[in-house]
């Protein structure tokens, strides 16, 4: 007897009784949501070849496998599949067409909070509503997928391609994310992981808002509307990540506190670079960034590079307290806009930070600048409040006031300092020996 002879009606009957874990292969005539009913924790479902229409749900803990062309196609309503048993495992699949209702959630696979521990690897979605929804499930490994927006959908009305929502645990790997509103998006969550995610042409990259402990590294964003949104999070870990010719911030930080950016790597930000992106996203005016602060406290900002944008930095709305060392800032139309009334130092235990128009010297040879470095002053404060006036920018009158400010520092208003400019990009930043990254493909096997 051939294995898909055990799921005539009496043999899955027998099968169930005898509740023992066995490898079931199916063809796209086989009625697949009775082998879920009947299958038992351990089974391995194996689908060949073919589409396997409708919306189905796994209730308990098996293997559901595809074999290279296998496709889940939901007909365009619910959810592809549905997770409803701990210790699922779903491969090699390709799930299409699911709903696009994102008031009910309809994703390609949908996890719900009774299913830990379950893994989703090797799989290609493509649709409009969510890609992956983790529902308040621990543990959920999603390794290697790729997840494919529909662009005939408005941004707005698109779902993200992973949303993690009151989920611990989670590790989100070496997965790519194309074309859904963003690309990653962790909400309310504690203690996950992002690694080695490759995420382009979307709103954002990576969205958190209200979690806790995650881990953000080595992850790859470029033609976003933002590379990485952090907002309302604590104790963040952000390293070795990669934000290339996004549009209006590579790095975000708004209400971000006690966290550590270090290692990244955002070069490209201009706001007239993408102008797919504006159209994609329906912005005009997108502000060119590379790392936007706004009212976030007491973050270590260090060994990073921040290179061929129209900004390099913006402090803004009470980001006091946070150490910035060892980073470069390269290239960048404007290297810092800085609003607040309080002065501040960007140096740490005699480190400061590379900047490329820095035009101070070093006479005794430690690599530190011998002159802080000021990267604004009070005429700089007022174009900002009044832009028209940049057309007096190179006039005497300008001119005039900016040798006043100097010769009577008392007139000065409080701003950012470098009183340790670094005289050499430091080691491992030097923007002109990052290899670009010319395809998503190439992209995908960093």
């Amino acid at each position: 007897m051939t294995l898909i002879n055990r799921f005539s009606l009496a043999s899955v009957c027998l099968w169930a009784i005898s509740a023992q874990a066995a490898t079931v292969h199916l063809t796209p005539s086989d009625d697949l949501q009775q082998v879920l009913n009947n299958a038992v924790d351990g089974d391995v479902v194996v689908l060949a070849d073919g589409v396997y229409s409708g919306s189905y749900t796994i209730l308990t803990g098996i293997e559901l496998r595809g074999s290279g062309n296998s496709v889940i196609d939901a007909a365009g309503e619910g959810h592809g599949l549905q997770v409803d048993a701990a210790d699922t495992y779903i491969t090699n699949l390709r799930i299409q067409n699911w709903g696009e209702d994102l008031t009910e959630l309809h994703s390609g696979i949908f996890v719900s909070r009774a299913a830990a521990d379950v893994r989703i690897a090797n799989n290609y979605l493509q649709g409009g509503g969510f890609g992956i929804w983790v529902d308040a499930a621990k543990g959920t490994q999603i390794v290697g997928n790729k997840i494919e927006g529909d662009l005939s959908l408005r941004s707005s009305d698109r779902g993200n391609g992973i949303h993690l929502y009151n989920v611990s645990g989670a590790v989100a790997r070496d997965n790519e994310v194309w074309h859904s509103r963003d690309g990653i998006y962790i909400d309310t969550s504690n203690n996950n992981e992002l690694i080695g995610n490759y995420l382009h042409d979307l709103r954002y990259g990576v969205h958190y808002m209200y979690s806790y402990h995650n881990l953000v590294q080595d992850n790859v964003t470029t033609n976003t509307r933002t590379g990485y949104a952090l907002m309302q999070s604590k104790y963040l870990t952000v390293i070795g990540n990669r934000s290339l010719n996004d549009a209006n911030y590579g790095i975000l930080m708004n209400y971000i506190t006690n966290s550590e950016i270090r290692e990244n790597r955002v070069e490209g930000i201009q706001n007239n670079r993408n102008p797919h992106m504006q159209k994609q996203t329906n912005q005009t005016g997108l502000e060119g960034k590379a790392l936007f602060i706004y009212n976030s406290l007491f973050n270590d900002i260090r060994d990073n590079l921040f290179a061929n944008s129209d900004m390099g930095i913006h402090l803004t709305a009470g980001s006091e307290d946070n150490i910035l060392s060892g980073n470069a800032f390269i290239s960048n139309k404007e290297q810092v806009k800085y609003v607040a009334t309080r002065e501040q130092d960007w140096s740490s235990d005699g480190v400061g930070n590379f900047w490329s128009d820095y035009l101070g010297w070093d006479m005794d040879g430690d690599g530190i600048g011998d002159v802080e470095y000021e990267p604004n002053d009070s005429v700089d404060r007022l174009l900002w409040k009044f832009p028209s006036a940049k057309l007096l920018l190179n006039s005497p009158a300008v001119e005039t006031l900016r040798w006043v400010q100097r010769q009577f520092p008392v007139l000065k208003s409080p701003g950012v300092v470098d009183s340790h400019p670094l005289m050499a990009v430091p080691e491992g930043l030097d923007h002109s020996v990052i290899k670009p990254v010319a395809d998503s493909a190439q992209l995908a096997e960093k």
